[in-house]
């Protein structure tokens, strides 16, 4: 028997010599319903049209890799991109960034998540860090009188931390902003009512 590679080339030269054969004797006539007809100079050969369909996007794309290899590989090369750092806080207005004056973060009762209304606070004060590098804030977490000493220390802390987790999302670096706890030891209003309460449940932003 011979080889698999002797053969293939016989088989595939007799199919094409069928199809020939096929196309001369059948003659132009009109293609059968699902057939096409493609033409050269020397053969007449009758497909489905998927494989008529198929022939020609593989054609298709012969020519346009060719022409892509005609193509001078500087007008293919992409132009060298500069590497771009995250972009700072900008005011949204183009005016410069000074410090805001408002400076406390309001805290609902044993809560440390930062509410939604004092987003943009928290947003003026990283853009006017972002304007000078060497800008230091502390980010002073208090708590009301109301639960233990240790516990509005560690529930201060972590408004503070919260504040500071902010600033950084915003582009300023841990450097710039440090997180401290004074608990309920430096209350802004020394009255025993809920309004005094809220007032002391905040985070104080004061430039160092």
């Amino acid at each position: 028997m011979k080889p698999a590679s002797v053969r293939t080339p016989r088989l595939r030269l007799a199919c094409m010599a069928w199809v020939l054969l096929a196309g001369c004797a059948s003659g132009p006539g009109p293609a059968k319903p699902g057939i096409v007809v493609l033409r050269d100079d020397t053969r007449t050969v009758w497909m489905t049209q998927e494989a008529a369909d198929a022939a020609k996007a593989a054609a298709a794309d012969a020519d346009a890799r060719r022409v892509a290899g005609r193509t001078p590989a500087a007008a293919t090369r992409p132009a060298p991109v500069a590497p771009v750092s995250p972009p700072s806080p900008a005011p949204a207005d183009g005016a410069p960034a000074e410090l805001p004056a408002d400076r406390l973060v309001q805290f609902d009762f044993d809560r440390y998540e930062v509410k939604k209304e004092d987003w943009p606070l928290i947003e003026r004060h990283a853009r006017w860090l972002a304007a000078d590098r060497g800008r230091r804030v502390a980010v002073e977490g208090h708590a009301d009188e109301r639960g233990g000493a240790e516990y509005n220390l560690a529930l201060g802390q972590r408004r503070a931390e919260a504040v500071r987790q902010m600033l950084e999302l915003l582009g300023i670096p841990p450097a710039q902003a440090e997180a401290v706890s004074f608990g309920n030891t430096r209350p802004l209003d020394r009255a025993h009512n809920e309004e005094a309460f809220a007032r002391n449940r905040r985070v104080e932003l004061r430039p160092l």
